[in-house]
C-alpha cells in the first residue's frame, strides 16, 4: 500500500510492498490497471472512454493529516474515467497541494471544511480516508447527503457503530463499501471463479497467514501515530491487515465466518499499545473450519499464504510480485498445477474504478454493506474473543442499529 508523502505519521504499510498485486478480470467488464503496494505507485491509464450508458460520478476525497494511502487515492481518482470531478476536504490542509498536483483539471474544490465538499450538488460518491475512531461521524455525514461511500477500513473501532452505518446506507438505498481492494486481485478473482465452478469440491478448510515488516513498529513516528493506538485505530494488525485476509476467506469459501477463537498480543515489546501479532481460527457458516496468523515479524518485506482445502482437491494463493495461483484436484500430481492469470495491476486504481464504474452505471459494486459489515464484525468478534478468553458468535458483535443509530 502506499504513502501520501506528507510530514505525517507513515501508515502501517508504507514503503514496503504487501501481498495486493491487482487486477479485475471479469468484474464489470473493466481492463487491468498497474503497479501494486509500496511507494506511491504510478498512475497507471484506465479505459481511454467510460463504458456505453455510464455517466462519470462526481466524488469527495475527505480526509485528515495522516489519512492512509491518499496519494495512492488521489492517483486512482485521477486516472478512473467513472469519475468526473473531485473535491477534496481535508481540515489540516496536508494533501491539498498534492491533490492540485496530481487532480489537475479534475480538481473541482480544495477545502478544509468536509461539508463544504459535500454541498450542492452533491457528490455521488464520498472516499472517506480517516483515522478509524473519527471515520463513522464524516461517513454517515456523506450518507445523510445522500453520497455513496467508499471508506478506508476499519472505518470504525467497534462493529456497532458500523452497523449503524451499514443501516442507514441500505435506509437511504446508498452502498457503503469498504476498500478491500485484494478482492480484484486477479489471482483472486481467478481463485474464486474455480471455487465457484467446484473446481475442488466443497470447501472443507482455509489456512492463511500475512507476515509484515517489524520495523515500523521501532520508528517513534509510528509509535507516536494514530495507526499504533487502539483507541483511534480500533486495533493493530489484525483490524489494519488480517481484515483483508477475512475479508478474502469468505469471499472465495462463499460463506460467512460464524465463529472465531483468538489470541492476540504485543509479542514484539515495542512500545505500541496494538498487538503486534494475531491467531484466529475460524468456524464458516456450512461447517468449513479456517485458521489466520498475522503480524509484525519480519525485517523487511512480507508473507503471505492462502489455501482452501476441498473434498475434491485444493486451492492456494502464495503471496510473491505477483502471486502465485495453484490448484490441485484429486488424482493430479501432487504438487499441483500453476493457474495463470491477468497481469498484476495497481490495487487502488482498479479498486476505486470499479466502485466509481458500478455508480456510474447503476451495478454491483466490488464490495457491498453487508459484506463490509460483516468482515467488521468478524474482526471485532476476534478482539472480543481474545480479551474475554473464550470462543465468541460473530452474530452477537455490533447487531445492526436502525437509520436513528
Amino acid at each position: 500500500m502506499s504513502r501520501d508523502g506528507k510530514c505525517v505519521p507513515d501508515p502501517p504499510d508504507a514503503g514496503r510492498r504487501l501481498v495486493v498485486t491487482a487486477g479485475l478480470a471479469g468484474v464489470a467488464g473493466l481492463p487491468l490497471a498497474a503497479a501494486a503496494d509500496g511507494p506511491p505507485p504510478r498512475a497507471e491509464a484506465a479505459p481511454a472512454t467510460p463504458p456505453d450508458a455510464a455517466r462519470p460520478v462526481d466524488v469527495a476525497l475527505l480526509t485528515h493529516a495522516g489519512g492512509a494511502h491518499l496519494t495512492a487515492y488521489l492517483r486512482a481518482l485521477a486516472a478512473s474515467p467513472a469519475v468526473a470531478g473531485v473535491r477534496v476536504a481535508d481540515p489540516d490542509g496536508a494533501i491539498l497541494g498534492e491533490a492540485r498536483a496530481i487532480l489537475g483539471a479534475k480538481l473541482a474544490g480544495a477545502d478544509r471544511d468536509h461539508a463544504a465538499a459535500l454541498a450542492d450538488p452533491v457528490p455521488g460518491m464520498a472516499l472517506v480516508s480517516m483515522e478509524a475512531v473519527a471515520a463513522p461521524p464524516t461517513i454517515r455525514r456523506a450518507l445523510e447527503r445522500g453520497c455513496h461511500v467508499l471508506a478506508e477500513k476499519p472505518a470504525c473501532t467497534n462493529a456497532a457503530d458500523f452497523s449503524a452505518l451499514a443501516a442507514l446506507a441500505d435506509a437511504r438505498g446508498r452502498h457503503l463499501m469498504l476498500a478491500l481492494a485484494n478482492r480484484l486481485n486477479p489471482e483472486v478473482v481467478e481463485a474464486r471463479r474455480l471455487l465457484a465452478a467446484g473446481a475442488i469440491g466443497r470447501p472443507l478448510a482455509v489456512e492463511m497467514h500475512l507476515v509484515q515488516d517489524r520495523t515500523r513498529l521501532e520508528r517513534p513516528a509510528y509509535q507516536g501515530s494514530w495507526f499504533a493506538d487502539p483507541v483511534r485505530a480500533g486495533g493493530g494488525h489484525l483490524a489494519w491487515l488480517g481484515i483483508h485476509w477475512l475479508d478474502l476467506a469468505m469471499h472465495l469459501v462463499g460463506a460467512p465466518i460464524d465463529e472465531v477463537t483468538a489470541f492476540t498480543a504485543n509479542v514484539g515489546g515495542q512500545p505500541v499499545r496494538i498487538e503486534d501479532s494475531a491467531v484466529v481460527l475460524l468456524r464458516f457458516a456450512g461447517g468449513a473450519l479456517g485458521s489466520l496468523a498475522g503480524g509484525y515479524w519480519l525485517d523487511a518485506g512480507f508473507q503471505s499464504h492462502l489455501r482452501v482445502w476441498g473434498s475434491g482437491g485444493w486451492l492456494s494463493i502464495d503471496g510473491g510480485d505477483p502471486a502465485t495461483l495453484r490448484l490441485r484436484a484429486d488424482g493430479d500430481p501432487a504438487e499441483g498445477r500453476t493457474v495463470r492469470t491477468e497481469a498484476p495491476g495497481d490495487a487502488y486504481s482498479i479498486f476505486v474504478h470499479a466502485a466509481a464504474e458500478a455508480l456510474a452505471r447503476g451495478v454491483a459494486p466490488p464490495i457491498d454493506a453487508a459484506d463490509s459489515l460483516r468482515v467488521v464484525r468478524t474482526v471485532y468478534a476476534a478482539y472480543r474473543s481474545a480479551g474475554e478468553g473464550r470462543s465468541v458468535r460473530v452474530a452477537d458483535v455490533g447487531a445492526r442499529s436502525a437509520e436513528g443509530g
